[in-house]
């Protein structure tokens, strides 16, 4: 994971507190970061950049334009050093300037910023006062996941510390820091020094090292600013080098139970600190890189279909893998719950349906939609039960994870269907299916609203054009938008395959390479013919009848696969087509009959072997 730090000034152009708490975290993981200047930062570069995680801190220069294209783009974190809902920066500043209370976090502008930092996946505060101005103006905020982070510093100020310390002191005078701004306090320190009978010496625009110098030897150091500073370096620094500090509750966190500590445990704090912030967004990141694979099960074990295996390949990859089944009453839900039990990853969860219901096909997007909704990692990964992901394919998922772009809900990733049982790969139908989504709320599966139909029982139904089980949003029902790596080039390159020998071989290069860099799944759907046919005869037919409404008499123009019936249809007519199925054709879409003297294509992928886990599954069949 590479990180992108956006700051107004870096600290070799300006030696601020910010800049020097930002260098703090720079110092730990240089060979990940790029460091941009908030004024650069433009559309191009947040393209270019768009799998890092972002880090802003001060961003007064940035294009605000931007923040829109930020928040669906990329995932980023917010380092609050202060206050930037407010367009001074201080809500002091704001009254001293315009002498009326600031009212920034109602305005435009406020509320964008407050937009800007819940859309982020994390923000760091200087302090609890600072978080806690935040939460009374932005309520939104409070239930964001944040840290307090505090000032930030080097190890050689440490080592610095450590070494002025060991000098002999001969402590004498208070000081004041000296500044041009009134809110910093000089006035207030001055008069306090004065009050109490301190001698003092007003101290700005020093050498660093001279200043730390100088608070060594001192007896105390005075800073009453009077506005909010969030954490200010200085009166931390006064109190590592034994001064006795004077602060009022404008230094936001001087009562901060960190900071009420001896000397050695404020240090031993802050040593950790930066730290903390990259273990935060070192979690963030695994979060964001965690899968949840899905999947529906009914009545498998009676089909034999590859459930026990299917659902063990996603857990060799998933962090979590749910399951739900519709009712089995074939020994499927036994085999869940002891799988459930063995590996404590797997969550398993029982909805029956009516299956003999006129609209049972759209249980089958219902059941999808369920599955997601016990999904809690970041990614889902959805696949059927006759669906298997190959071993060699776990590392490419896990590293898919971590490139796909925040604005991308829904990634297509490649099939390979096998024909039969002899090796044969299929040609003439899509290579790829909707797998891998962002887990957001408003993605679920069913028909697509255009689509949607009702009958005389008020009962859903699909126009044609939906398997019932397509990605949709909630909220308006339409098609959720995604990737794919099938383009119009490869497609054209699959049509021209089906009646070219040269562009099939062309077809099956292209193929062979985009499933050797992307994951996908095996699909056996069609492995076994004869058991294929069989359910095509008891229930694939019912089921498209069911998803649209039709009535299909059981007649010889209606079966795809015979000239007759599927009543007529014997066990042994399903044996012998099915071997001539599988010897004479590469596949074939049965929405019209079988055209015998135009076979289809098929390849066969060099190098490619079945799953280990469906070794013994593939004996049985």
């Amino acid at each position: 994971m590479k990180f992108v730090f956006v700051a107004d000034l870096f600290a070799e152009q300006y030696s601020g507190g910010a800049e020097l708490s930002t260098a703090a975290l720079f110092e730990k993981r240089q060979a990940d970061i790029i460091r941009i200047n908030s004024n650069q930062v433009t559309e191009e570069v947040i393209n270019q950049l768009q799998t890092a995680h972002w880090v802003f801190f001060n961003f007064s220069a940035m294009n605000l334009k931007l923040i829109p294209q930020i928040m669906e783009t990329i995932s980023y974190s917010v380092v609050e050093y202060d206050y930037k809902f407010c367009v001074h920066r201080s809500i002091e500043k704001h009254k001293e300037a315009t002498g009326n209370d600031c009212d920034c976090h109602s305005s435009q502008f406020g509320n964008l910023i407050s937009l800007f930092f819940q859309n982020s996946n994390h923000i760091f505060w200087m302090s609890e006062g600072q978080r806690s101005r935040y939460f009374e103006r932005f309520t939104e905020l409070v239930n964001h996941k944040s840290t307090i982070l505090s000032s930030l510093f080097s190890q050689a100020f440490f080592d610095k510390i450590e070494e002025v310390n060991k000098q002999i002191k001969n402590r004498e005078g208070w000081l004041v820091l000296g500044s041009k701004s009134w809110i910093k306090g000089q006035d207030a320190a001055i008069k306090w020094c004065q009050d109490n009978n301190k001698k003092y010496e007003v101290v700005w625009d020093i050498p660093y090292n001279e200043m730390l110098d100088k608070m060594s030897n001192a007896e105390g150091f005075v800073y009453l600013p009077v506005g909010g500073d969030t954490c200010p370096r200085i009166v931390i620094e006064a109190k590592l080098l034994g001064c006795e500090v004077v602060t009022n509750e404008n230094v936001q966190h001087a009562n901060e139970t960190w900071f009420l500590g001896d000397p050695e445990l404020i240090r031993s704090y802050l040593e950790a600190r930066p730290d903390m912030f990259w273990d935060t967004l070192d979690e963030f990141n695994r979060d964001q890189q965690s899968l949840s694979g899905y999947t529906t099960t009914y009545n498998c074990v009676n089909q034999n279909y590859p459930f026990f295996e299917s659902i063990t390949s996603l857990l060799d990859v998933c962090d979590e893998v749910c399951v739900v089944d519709g009712g089995s009453t074939d020994g499927t839900w036994d085999v869940l719950n002891e799988m459930a039990a063995e590996n404590k990853k797997l969550k398993i969860k029982q909805v029956a349906r009516d299956w003999n219901h006129n609209r049972h096909a759209v249980f089958d997007g219902l059941q999808k939609a369920e599955a997601r909704l016990m999904c809690t990692k970041s990614f889902c990964w959805q696949q059927d039960v006759d669906e298997i992901i190959h071993e060699n394919d776990y590392a490419k998922i896990k590293d898919l994870l971590s490139i796909i772009p925040k604005s991308t809900p829904l990634v297509a990733l490649p099939v390979i269907e096998f024909w039969g049982n002899k090796g044969k790969i299929r040609v003439d139908i899509n290579p790829w299916k909707w797998r891998l989504s962002r887990n957001n709320s408003d993605i679920t599966h069913g028909i697509p609203a255009q689509l949607r139909r009702y009958d005389e029982n008020g009962d859903l139904y699909s126009s044609p054009g939906s398997d019932g089980c397509d990605y949709i949003s909630k909220t308006n029902g339409q098609l959720i938008q995604f990737v794919s790596f099938h383009t119009q080039e490869s497609q054209e390159l699959q049509r021209q395959a089906q009646t070219s020998s040269e562009a099939c071989q062309q077809y099956v290069n292209w193929f062979a390479a985009v499933t050797k860099s992307l994951p996908g799944v095996y699909h056996y759907s069609w492995f076994n013919l004869p058991r294929k046919i069989n359910t095509y005869k008891n229930y694939w037919s019912k089921h498209w009848q069911s998803l649209f409404n039709i009535k299909q008499e059981d007649s010889a123009e209606n079966n795809m696969f015979f000239d007759k019936s599927w009543e007529e249809v014997t066990s042994e007519d399903i044996l012998q087509i099915s071997e001539r199925l599988q010897d004479d054709m590469g596949g074939w879409i049965f929405h019209r009959k079988i055209d015998w003297k135009n076979p289809t294509p098929s390849v066969i992928i060099e190098g490619s072997t079945h799953p280990d886990v469906m070794s013994e599954w593939i004996k049985s069949e």
